[in-house]
């Protein structure tokens, strides 16, 4: 059995984002601090999806429960393809609702940042499809942890909020363009 603290897992994603962004800088020969700007954010966006969906939203003893990956118990996985049979069975209607809204609350950030952070995502199906491919990233990595399920519902509602935060985006940008004319 194998215990991932969230601490353990966020150090390891930011060792992972800094060895890129170094790469990066080593190969285009400089630091442009303002599309840097713009991928701390990105940055900010996955280290929150990553606290909100691999870690318990309830706290044990005051600490975030760690993922739990074990061999014996990883199998067969927790997987539904199936689109909308289980999104309404929880205990109450407030989990329901931080299911749904949750799921897609936490994808508007990257509706918005993914534009920003990155000049070749400058279209609506872009956003939504990088979204959508970061979703489903997760929910396969998801597949092997007892604790955590994949579905579908989920891959709808994050690219549900890519899509809603896209339309936000789009709407500031259209507004900073009529100011500016």
């Amino acid at each position: 059995m194998l215990e991932i603290s969230f601490l353990h897992l966020e150090l390891v994603f930011t060792g992972i984002w800094f060895l890129i962004r170094l790469f990066v800088w080593i190969r285009q020969g400089h630091i442009s601090w303002k599309h840097e700007a713009a991928q701390l954010l990105m940055y900010i966006n996955l280290a929150v999806i990553i606290r909100f969906v691999f870690f318990p939203r309830e706290l044990a003893d005051g600490h975030i429960q760690p993922l739990v990956f074990d061999s014996a118990t990883a199998f067969p996985f927790r997987l539904n393809v199936i689109p909308l049979v289980h999104l309404f069975e929880y205990g109450s209607v407030r989990d329901i609702i931080w299911n749904v809204v949750g799921n897609a609350a936490m994808f508007i950030p990257s509706g918005i940042v993914l534009p920003i952070a990155y000049r070749q995502l400058n279209s609506f199906p872009r956003v939504v499809a990088a979204g959508a491919f970061i979703s489903l990233c997760i929910e396969v990595i998801q597949l092997p942890f007892t604790s955590r399920a994949s579905d579908i519902d989920d891959l709808i509602m994050n690219t549900l909020g890519v899509i809603v935060g896209y339309g936000i985006y789009a709407a500031v940008r259209g507004l900073k363009r009529r100011l500016h004319s």
